[in-house]
């Protein structure tokens, strides 16, 4: 989020998709990277997802026409956005703290459903 931002909107992404479907993830991330430049933005990641909450888990996925999502990724951390990785789908997939990506935790449907029921926006 920029530092010079002072609103109060907040969006959350729901990201399902990863390698499997490396067009949706990436569209998942181009609305995370927009909201993140002017309001508090986190990503709920689920599913397939969790494959890019890992250390380097982005690399080298490209859609078609699209920018590549570890640049879309890092734009999004650099702009203070948050992941939230769903800790079923990161036991599920034997993802553990150590393997996870600068700007990832661990963070299941509590966080998630305060961050919605302080004003964030759903986005899917």
């Amino acid at each position: 989020m920029s530092s010079n931002n002072e609103t109060t909107e907040k969006y959350l992404i729901n990201c399902q998709e990863g390698g499997n479907n490396v067009e949706r993830a990436t569209i998942s991330f181009i609305l995370a990277v927009t909201a993140s430049k002017t309001s508090e933005t986190a990503i709920f990641a689920t599913s397939d997802a969790a494959a890019l909450c890992i250390k380097g888990g982005v690399e080298g996925l490209i859609a078609d026409g699209y920018e590549p999502l570890a640049d879309l990724y890092n734009a999004f951390i650099g702009n203070g956005g948050k992941i939230w990785l769903c800790p079923a789908c990161a036991r599920a997939r034997g993802i553990a703290e150590d393997d996870l990506a600068e700007g990832v935790q661990i963070a299941g449907a509590p966080k998630t459903m305060a961050f919605l029921a302080e004003g964030a926006r759903m986005l899917a």
